[in-house]
């Protein structure tokens, strides 16, 4: 089986996702075609090479409908003989469209891909269409009590793992800590594409606080406290909050993945090397834990250990969601998410797994570290794994 490998991968830096935020005035296809416009350019590759454009995106509706991939591959100016198709596995959906393209490669079907994703949330606001505006009996009749938000999976997460609100804050804090120490050093900026809105250059993730501590964390109401729910579910003490999840955001994100005879071909030096992958589901209500099997499954397959791991991306969706995944893993808590993760630099949806990818990579580089694993929990019940070798 042939390799697959990252030639280079880049992201915009994140925006508010909501009316004035830093992106709100960019046409999410506008900002996906920026994205791979910028990533053709750093390469210098000839676009009418590449066999497929693959997207993620969650929220396909309004702007984001009608396959923005193909509409993105169009208003980037790339040949119109380049497709292009977008998915959606939640969080996790640009992380998947690594996965299709990559294993596209190692399998003979494609040389060259571009896997990105995009969400602009100021624009096409989460839960714009979702299942709960079309339940189907049989969904019901499995779950007759019926599924919860998220949030409301990230409270029972922190119930069951007895991760208590002074844990989960603590822990956020940290995030924007190591955000604000790694941004204001420049290690971000070889992954930054800069994004001209309105005359402005827009290349500073815009929800990272470095004045953020526990203590004032602390004094956040909880988000999701619900009667009903506490009925439901005593255990809960409702202690998640706006500053222990991750804020909406705008972003877009972008890799070019190629086959290594490829890159060798084209004087290309690539970047790292897909290792294994893993995708799984887990329990729909509690959402957010399926970045522990999804990990104990990629490992397997690599018949690695989590010490062989020189860095983890686990996706901040929640404070608890690396929290129990550290406990589970008896991970290093210095090698998760060293650069800070989502709860400081946003977490654009579909746009997020790439955008991992970006930090992970650069992370590798400048540390000298081999092995990268990544992982996206995702809503209903999925999560993604991916291992990585820096070359």
């Amino acid at each position: 089986m042939r390799s697959a490998v990252i030639v280079d991968v880049v992201r915009t830096a994140s925006g508010k996702g909501k009316p004035g935020g830093a992106l709100s005035d960019v046409h999410p296809v506008s900002l996906l075609a920026d994205t791979l416009r910028a990533l053709l350019e750093r390469t210098g590759i000839d676009p009418a090479g590449i066999d497929d454009v693959i997207a993620g995106c969650v929220s396909q509706a309004g702007e984001q409908t009608l396959n923005i991939a193909r509409n993105a591959v169009l208003a980037a100016g790339i040949p119109e003989s380049v497709p292009g198709t977008t998915v959606d596995r939640q969080c996790g959906s640009s992380q998947q469209a690594v996965h299709f393209a990559a294993q596209g490669v190692m399998a003979g079907a494609y040389d060259v891909v571009l896997a990105c994703g995009v969400e602009s949330m100021s624009r096409v606001p989460m839960g714009y269409s979702s299942v709960d505006q079309h339940p189907t009996a049989p969904l019901r009749a499995r779950y007759p009590e019926g599924l919860v938000g998220q949030g409301v999976s990230a409270e029972l997460i922190a119930a069951r793992w007895k991760l208590d609100r002074e844990a989960l804050d603590a822990y956020s804090a940290r995030s924007h800590a190591r955000a604000a120490a790694f941004g204001a050093e420049g290690a971000f900026d070889h992954e930054i594409v800069p994004i001209t809105v309105n005359g402005q250059v827009h290349d500073t993730d815009q929800t990272v606080r470095a004045s953020t501590t526990a203590e004032g964390l602390g004094g956040l109401k909880p988000s999701f406290a619900d009667e009903a729910l506490g009925k439901r579910f005593p255990e809960i003490e409702w202690s998640i909050t706006p500053g222990n999840s991750s804020p909406l955001t705008d972003a877009a994100s972008a890799a070019l993945i190629m086959s290594e005879e490829r890159a060798q071909q084209l004087g290309l030096r690539p970047r790292a090397r897909f290792h294994e992958f893993a995708v799984t589901g887990s329990d729909p209500l509690l959402m957010l834990t399926g970045v522990i099997p999804a990990t104990q499954k990629v490992l397997a397959r690599a018949g690695m250990s989590i010490d062989d791991i020189d860095t983890y991306e686990v996706n901040e969706a929640f404070a608890p969601v690396p929290l129990a995944w550290q406990h589970e893993l008896h991970a290093d808590p210095e090698k998760l998410n060293p650069r800070g993760g989502a709860i400081a630099l946003g977490h654009a949806l579909g746009a997020s797994g790439v955008r991992l990818l970006a930090t992970m990579v650069n992370h590798l580089e400048a540390t000298g570290g081999r092995y990268g694993l990544q992982t996206m929990c995702e809503g209903g019940g999925m999560a993604n794994a991916t291992i990585i070798e820096r070359l």
